[in-house]
């Protein structure tokens, strides 16, 4: 059996699509750590843009909408998520039409799950994102999400917060989508070391006491606040670092 390990871009996914697909049995995955069967012969991918624009072109014939959502999918912190996508595309081609609705296929199923997995989060972190004022006047806000969706929340607080300075730091990944008040980038970003302004200070500092005075140590609401908000985002609340 052949696996097409790609770099982890969606370039690269699409080039390994177009090189798989008349195999009767491969996997794509860009995890090298993948564990490998005595029969197994690896492929090393590397992107052509002219192979992934093809592929891109068939499914836009089956589904305009289709390209998009399996970029959404390849987001996922799912270590299957190439060979769901893969298998997704397949059946697409396969039925000539859109499939999105078509919850009667196992290829839709499981690829639906990951896609809303990621849109939810999406949805999640443009609330729960907590943004700190740094002394010098541009706001930081770091967070460590499932999925990749940085660039995503870029677009959402860009249209947001348009003549505010802002970073948001995904520290997991080590990346960080960078806005200047009139456009923002993505860059690399290891460890971050910000001070506060002035104003963020006394602000955090008001807020623990209030946290700290309304909630009742005889009366613990654990339960309900872990309903409202995962407790894998607790550690860049300031009410949780009393």
């Amino acid at each position: 059996m052949k696996i097409f390990i790609t770099d982890g871009g969606s370039y690269g996914f699409f080039t390994a699509v177009f090189n798989a697909y008349n195999e009767s049995a491969c996997v794509i995955t860009s995890d090298e750590n993948v564990q490998l069967s005595f029969d197994s012969e690896v492929v090393r991918v590397e992107a052509d843009g002219e192979k992934c624009a093809r592929v891109q072109k068939k499914i836009e014939a089956c589904d305009p909408a289709a390209v998009d959502d399996i970029l959404l999918v390849l987001r996922s912190c799912d270590s299957l998520k190439e060979q769901i996508a893969f298998e997704y595309i397949k059946r697409l081609i396969e039925k000539k039409s859109p499939i999105s609705r078509a919850f009667n296929l196992p290829e839709v199923i499981i690829f639906d799950e990951l896609k809303n997995k990621v849109t939810n989060e999406v949805h999640k972190m443009t609330g729960f994102l907590r943004f700190m004022e740094s002394d010098s006047g541009a706001f930081y806000a770091p967070y460590s999400p499932d999925n990749d969706i940085t660039d995503l929340l870029m677009r959402h607080f860009a249209k947001r917060f348009m003549n505010e300075r802002f970073v948001i730091h995904d520290v997991g990944r080590k990346i960080a989508g960078i806005y200047d008040g009139h456009e923002w980038i993505m860059s690399y970003a290891g460890e971050a070391e910000i001070y506060l302004s002035e104003y963020e200070t006394v602000f955090q500092t008001l807020w623990k006491k209030y946290y700290k005075a309304v909630n009742i140590e005889q009366r613990p609401h654990e339960k309900q606040m872990k309903g409202y908000m995962p407790v894998r985002y607790w550690k860049f609340l300031p009410e949780k670092k009393i």
